[in-house]
């Protein structure tokens, strides 16, 4: 790889996803950047638009040989896009509304150099059986999902008993769609 990749985020489950391929990288997060979005926007444009305004934070302090790896991850019911909960009520209120649906998770992703930008989204469909009340506590209060679009990690319990179905990626899920990165790390190495 002619570049040296960065890593703009601090979860550590896409670090790992991200090393799951073997590349090197270096993590580097610039805090504070605003994740709005404009309220007329699709909900299928939304991480990705969210993942570009990232970029843009990155691209004045980049290196020339910088290849610099943002995304933005979502779920969405319906038309609903569900963010990361307020608290633990609200991670319950998401967790009831997504029982025994099926949502999309959407993960936009932007790859950038000091001379040019990639970027791509990527949907999965995931289906949840009908849970309980009380599996919904005990998620809530032993994995405190606070950190996780729509209060949820397929990599955890609730994935583990929860999950019934699922159509795409599961890594784009857990919020990375790492084959689709190494593809375009490809690209860029040409």
């Amino acid at each position: 790889m002619k570049y040296h990749i960065i890593l703009a985020s601090n979860s550590p489950r896409r670090k790992e996803l991200l090393a799951g391929i073997d590349v090197d990288f270096e993590v580097r997060v610039i805090s504070g950047i605003d994740e709005s979005f404009p309220v007329d926007l699709p909900t299928q444009e939304i991480a990705a638009y969210i993942s570009h305004k990232k970029a843009a934070a990155y691209r004045q302090t980049m290196a020339a040989d910088e290849l610099v790896i943002t995304a933005d991850t979502i779920v969405v019911l319906g038309s609903e896009v569900m963010g990361k909960p307020a608290d633990d009520a609200d991670a319950r209120h998401m967790l009831r509304r997504l029982s025994g649906q099926t949502h999309q998770v959407i993960t936009g992703v932007t790859m950038t150099t000091a001379k040019c930008q990639h970027s791509f989204s990527v949907v999965t469909d995931v289906t949840f059986k009908q849970l309980t009340d009380s599996e919904i506590d005990y998620y809530v209060e032993h994995y405190h999902p606070s950190d996780k679009a729509g209060a949820y990690g397929i990599q955890e319990w609730i994935g583990h008993i929860g999950v019934t179905a699922l159509n795409g990626s599961y890594f784009n899920v857990m919020g990375l769609p790492v084959q689709r990165i190494y593809e375009a790390l490809q690209l860029f190495d040409e």
